[in-house]
């Protein structure tokens, strides 16, 4: 089993987390996403805040996350702001009961009206394969919502023959029917399961209001959407099964197409 949790940025109140991880543990989760700008506030309110509330924000959130995930025994995916000199970085966590790995995210937004390219300071590199980790010997990956455009990263999760990719989104404005094309095309042209996380909850500034919608989903390798949640703060939770890859990717046979063209 492997879920999501749909929220809007966390406040001081720890109770709603583990309230859902007991939940999860109950019906024997091993993974739970959350979603973009959740463990820290949306990247246009960052400016605002001082550089040490947002340091002091993720480190207490980090420690927060490992108390919980060796507690309930669950692995936890989730986006977050680390602050390194005077530099903002936009990063993914892991937090297993035994490790933490982080990925930094390579591709970053850098449109006029929502431009983290500018304020953040990842590296601009030669794209390399995201995050891929093992639970319960299903292969696992992590990218960033924007990298899901991206078909770099999609021959890295062929190329490693990923089960499932997980993706944290911050999605708003009139996007939804776009981003459910997108996921449900991925998964299906892949031949994989996607858990896609988008959080919910409001932003103002000056010229418009930020809704973000939810819509968080889970897409069977067929990119069937299985399951989705509506706008409101929820918990997702889902199967994913060995014999409907194999059934997929046998029925399909892109990837045998691939590897006999010695693309793979």
């Amino acid at each position: 089993m492997v879920g999501l949790l749909q929220l809007p940025t966390l406040g001081l109140n720890t109770t709603r987390l583990e309230f859902y991880l007991k939940k999860a543990k109950e019906r024997g989760c091993k993974l739970l996403l959350f979603g973009e700008y959740v463990l820290n506030p949306f990247f246009k309110e960052l400016e605002s805040f001082p550089k040490s509330m947002i340091r002091e924000q993720t480190s207490s959130r980090l420690e927060l996350l490992k108390r919980l995930s060796r507690e309930f025994d669950i692995t936890l995916v989730a986006p977050i702001v680390e602050i390194k000199g005077n530099k903002y970085y936009k990063k993914i966590v892991k937090i297993s009961p035994k490790s933490i790995n982080y990925y930094m995210q390579q591709v970053l937004i850098n449109y006029n009206h929502w431009n983290e390219e500018s304020f953040f300071s990842n590296p601009t590199k030669e794209l390399k394969a995201p995050l891929i980790f093992t639970i319960d010997s299903f292969k696992i990956a992590v990218m960033a919502g924007f990298e899901l455009h991206f078909d770099k990263f999609w021959e890295f999760i062929r190329k490693k023959r990923v089960d499932l990719v997980l993706l944290p989104t911050a999605s708003t404005f009139d996007s939804k029917i776009r981003w459910q094309e997108l996921i449900s095309t991925r998964a299906f042209l892949n031949n994989c399961y996607i858990l896609r996380a988008n959080r919910v909850g409001d932003y103002k500034d000056d010229d418009i209001k930020w809704h973000f919608y939810g819509d968080s989903m889970f897409v069977n390798p067929d990119g069937d959407i299985e399951m989705r949640l509506d706008n409101r703060e929820s918990m997702l939770i889902e199967p994913i099964i060995k014999d409907e890859l194999t059934e997929s990717r046998r029925g399909w046979g892109f990837l045998a197409h691939l590897k006999k063209r010695g693309e793979l």
